[in-house]
Formats: C-alpha cells, structure tokens, sequence
C-alpha cells in the first residue's frame, strides 16, 4: 500500500491538469543507483506495463512495477511548503539507511547499487 496525503494529491492532481494529456496517472518505482543504493522515481504515465500494480490514494491513481513494490509498501508521498517553495517529501518505512538529499535509501535486506557520486 502506498499513501499519497490529501495535500500531495491536490498539488499532484493541479500538475496532471497542466500536463493537458488525457489519461496519466502517478507511476512511482525504484532503482538501483543514488548515495545510499537505491533512488525512488516519480512522475506522470499514460502506459501500463506487464507486472505493474495500480493503487488508489485519495482518489489518485498510481502505478508501481513488479520489481519496485517490494521496497515501497507501506511508503508515504506528501506535499510540504516551505519559505523557499515548497516539495515533495517521501517516507519509506522499509528504509534502514537514506542519504542527506532524502532520495535514495537502502532497506535492511538490500543495499542496491550506491553510485560513486554522492547526492
């Protein structure tokens, strides 16, 4: 199960009315790269693919691929503002380990692939 707040879904939803494509949705995944092994993806889909799971969260539609909803189960997207503008931000409860930039992570039984770069 993954869980977009209310808050995350409405700026979501505003930036799927500007995209002016019909049909897309939220595909949120994984893969192996980033400081800490593993960085999460996020953005805007109009294809299904074989093996991908849809959900709903508030009334929005995502889509994860087979491979990625082992690490994200459970995960929570939410829409913070800050001074500066405002972001979104991710909690991964499978997450043992994540980088200062909050967008990679690694879970207790899998490191993933760290890349030599740091965030």
């Amino acid at each position: 199960m993954i869980t977009v707040t209310e808050t995350a879904v409405d700026k979501i939803k505003e930036m799927l009315a500007s995209e002016e494509i019909p049909n897309l949705f939220l595909r949120v995944g994984v893969k192996e790269g980033g400081c800490s092994g593993f960085s999460y993806g996020m953005g805007f889909d109009d294809e299904r693919h074989d093996g991908d799971q849809e959900l709903e969260s508030n009334g929005l539609k995502v889509v994860v691929d087979s491979d990625s909803i082992k690490y994200l189960n459970g995960l929570e997207i939410d829409w913070k503002e800050q001074a500066m503008g405002g972001g979104f931000t991710i909690h991964n409860p499978n997450a043992t380990v994540t980088c200062g930039c909050g967008s990679s992570f690694r879970t207790a039984k899998e490191a993933g692939n760290p890349a030599a770069d740091p965030c």
